[in-house]
């Protein structure tokens, strides 16, 4: 087992009386690749913002590397974790996809913000490894949505955290740019051997990711496993509360599922 990266312990979070998350615990070790599954309104997107302190007003404990989340600084934080929110949305960015990514350096910028020896060569590598080099000077606000999101990724490989929190990454996105993010994601594993948590919806990009999974129903956690354990009429309706058809990739040897309709598993 390796050392652990990310733990979360007893997580809860209530809002307005609401019950958002109930009492999830996990533990993410350095360099695995984990999916965060669940139907809509389970919590998942919730979970990764809670432990980025976008959200607050939680209970329970996490710690990064050993460390008590609630000690650490926003800035140090983020030199831990990094963040790549859900494409979309009506954000405005006035900036060129240089100075964006640029602008992720800021845990390891000097007094004033100044820039560090060796920025340029971090900058410059991500926005190669994230594909985004010919667009470079080009406005953020006039690239497409998976264009954009490959620049949001660019950004976090320029921030250096070593746990990396994707929020549904390929929502939204057409089938090719979906690839993309997905080669992105493999070399950012491969490369630097950073922890992978992936929140989505898809239970056949999860198994397609591999590593482990993690699921959500209602904000409680109802499942934890190997990947290739997911292929499961039992677990599947566990988890989402429908029934599913099982289909044999012929290219990847996996089993994948299609739903087949509504049904419901207690």
């Amino acid at each position: 087992m390796s050392e652990p990266a990310l733990e979360i312990e007893s997580l809860s979070l209530a809002i307005r009386g609401q019950a958002i998350l109930r009492d999830v615990s996990a533990r993410f070790g350095v360099g695995e690749t984990w999916s965060i599954i669940g139907a809509n309104g389970a919590g998942k997107s919730t979970l990764l913002k809670c432990l980025m302190r976008i959200q607050n007003g939680w209970t329970g404990r996490v710690r990064v590397h050993g460390q008590e989340l609630a000690c650490l600084s926003q800035r140090e934080l983020a030199r831990h974790l990094a963040y790549v929110p859900q494409p979309g949305g009506e954000q405005r960015f006035p900036f060129t996809v240089r100075e964006f990514v640029r602008m992720a350096r800021y845990p390891w910028a000097g007094p004033f913000g100044a820039a560090q020896p060796g920025d340029s060569e971090v900058i410059a590598h991500a926005l190669r490894l994230a594909e985004v080099e010919e667009f470079a000077e080009r406005s953020l606000d006039t690239l497409s949505g998976g264009e954009r999101q490959k620049v949001f990724f660019a950004a976090a490989l320029a921030q250096g955290g070593n746990v990396l929190l994707l929020d549904e990454p390929t929502a939204f996105l057409d089938y090719r740019h979906q690839a993309e993010v997905a080669k992105i994601i493999h070399a950012l594993h491969r490369e630097r051997g950073a922890t992978i948590v992936v929140v989505t919806h898809d239970v056949n990009a999860a198994m397609l990711m591999g590593g482990a999974v993690l699921a959500l129903r209602d904000g409680a956690l109802v499942w934890s496993g190997p990947a290739r354990a997911l292929a499961c009429e039992q677990t599947l309706g566990l988890i989402f509360g429908a029934t599913f058809r099982l289909l044999d990739d012929p290219v990847t040897g996996l089993r994948l599922v299609a739903p087949q309709g509504a049904g419901e598993y207690r």
